[in-house]
């Protein structure tokens, strides 16, 4: 029988939002086996399984002054084609995290096949689009064996690309009837459900009639549906009701992608935005998920340029020697306004500063927000929430500023996400989940990754289990020992 782990006297936060208490974890084939606090509150029945197991020689690792938590899940992320070319996925598990969501904003791998992707689903990559259904997906990602676990959202716009000849209208009905059909096979593949991203151009054109033929298709399995708005700068208002109303009339639970208020028109408009979100969710299920940082990043778009807010330039595909550099500047030297220049630097990817500190903050702070990175992890130089997320929502929010408890802040990235996105099996500590497990310090965690540097491991993530498999440790870095698998939602009757 396989040796268990015993994780001993360490600060254990379970996942649920309760306060932390000093305890011990006990793990054994993929599974945590139990869960014991150390104040002698514990019943007769548990106290003699502790002996028992005691007297089993486990390993002991010794996690005074430490946390002890769930697994992260990074429930906002393009990983999809990472998952299977780069499987030590070292950016997430460095992170603590165990459990990536890939297919957020409407850009999936499945069901697409293509040798030369447009934007945005080329944010994945080149060359990497071969899969025809959901099915095909999932024992690519089990093949591959990736070090953290992977689960899935089928993205609208990948349904579109695959399906419609001309984007520039919304999908007849049988172009719907297609779609759909694609969305049951994903769902019986295991899918957690549909993601959308009507903000970029390809899907702009989608209606809700549209959205819902398959969206309800996704809601007969039980499934999520995760949306990119329309709008985060001035309409987002409207934006947001599009959202809930598409939701609400296809009978899924909404997931409001990276909320934000996006440039400097819009600074501190979460006053508004957020009371909203807390309306529409008396009529529905609503949650939203949000990254730690005051820019985002996506392809270049000359109608994100505004003259005020910095633009950084990740990739550029005529100009590659322009990455690195900030739009102004390139404006500058050519001697042409910056949204001439984002123009002629197309295709290409860059990080936007368009948010404010405060706003971040307020939805970083409200109980319906989860963490997701939102990484990019094609991108030459990717935005540092690749590298650097979760680390940093417990350096700066709850370490430095207080926004968060360390129970809250780590129930935004485990149980409420495995809640919110109907995975059953992780996100918490209890006996029979599974034994994805993080072990770090509190005093010493941060993320090192900047926009200069922004492929740096962060500090303080001492050690990783995936189903029970010790991963990651911060001394020796990625392990040989692959454990992950693609998660797949139990298919519905």
């Amino acid at each position: 029988m396989e040796r268990r782990v015993w994780l001993s006297n360490g600060t254990v936060v379970d996942g649920t939002g309760l306060s932390e208490f000093v305890g011990d974890v006990w793990l054994q084939g993929g599974r945590i086996i139990g869960v014991f606090a150390r104040d002698g509150a514990a019943g007769a029945a548990q106290q003699a399984a502790l002996a028992g197991w005691k007297a089993q020689d486990p390993l002991q690792i010794d996690c005074t002054a430490k946390v002890i938590a769930p697994g992260f899940i990074d429930v906002h992320t393009h990983d999809d084609a990472a998952a299977l070319n780069s499987p030590a996925m070292l950016p997430k598990l460095s992170q603590g995290v165990t459990t990536v969501i890939a297919g957020n904003c409407g850009i999936s791998l499945a069901p697409v096949v293509t040798a030369h992707p447009p934007a945005p689903l080329s944010l994945l990559g080149d060359q990497q689009f071969r899969f025809g259904s959901m099915q095909d997906y999932a024992a690519a990602v089990d093949a591959a064996q990736p070090s953290v676990n992977i689960a899935a959202l089928l993205g609208h716009t990948s349904l579109r690309i695959k399906h419609m000849a001309d984007l520039s209208r919304p999908a007849n009905a049988a172009e719907r009837e297609a779609m759909a059909q694609d969305m049951h096979e994903a769902m019986q593949a295991g899918a957690l459900g549909l993601s959308s991203g009507i903000f970029y151009r390809e899907a702009y054109a989608a209606d809700m009639q549209e959205l819902v033929a398959v969206a309800t298709v996704a809601a007969r399995h039980g499934g999520v549906y995760a949306t990119h708005i329309r709008d985060e700068l001035e309409g987002i208002l409207e934006a947001m009701l599009e959202a809930a109303g598409t939701a609400r009339q296809s009978g899924l639970p909404l997931v409001l992608s990276h909320h934000k208020c996006a440039g400097s028109a819009n600074w501190g408009r979460t006053l508004q935005t957020l009371p909203l979100a807390d309306k529409l969710a008396q009529q529905q299920e609503l949650s939203m998920d949000v990254y730690p940082y005051t820019a985002g990043s996506t392809v270049l778009r000359e109608d994100l340029v505004d003259g005020v807010i910095d633009i950084l330039i990740t990739r550029s595909e005529p100009h590659p020697e322009v990455g690195g550099r900030y739009l102004r500047d390139i404006a500058k030297d050519w001697g042409i306004s910056e949204y001439d220049a984002c123009v002629r630097l197309k295709p290409g990817n860059a990080c936007y500063f368009q948010m404010r500190e405060d706003d971040v903050e307020r939805v970083i702070r409200h109980p319906l927000a989860m963490i997701g990175s939102d990484g990019l992890p094609n991108d030459e130089r990717p935005h540092p929430r690749l590298w650097g997320a979760f680390p940093r929502v417990l350096a700066m929010y709850w370490r430095d500023k207080g926004v968060l408890s360390l129970a809250q802040a780590v129930h935004k990235m485990t149980g409420m996400s495995a809640q919110r996105f109907r995975m059953a099996d992780r996100g918490l500590l209890a006996a029979g989940k599974a034994a994805d497990v993080v072990v770090f310090d509190p005093a010493r965690i941060q993320d090192q990754a900047t926009f200069e540097n922004p492929k740096q491991r962060s500090v303080g993530v001492e050690a990783v289990w995936v189903n029970g498999v010790l991963s990651y440790t911060e001394e020796a870095g990625a392990l040989p020992a692959h454990a992950g698998r693609f998660v797949r939602r139990a298919v519905a009757a």
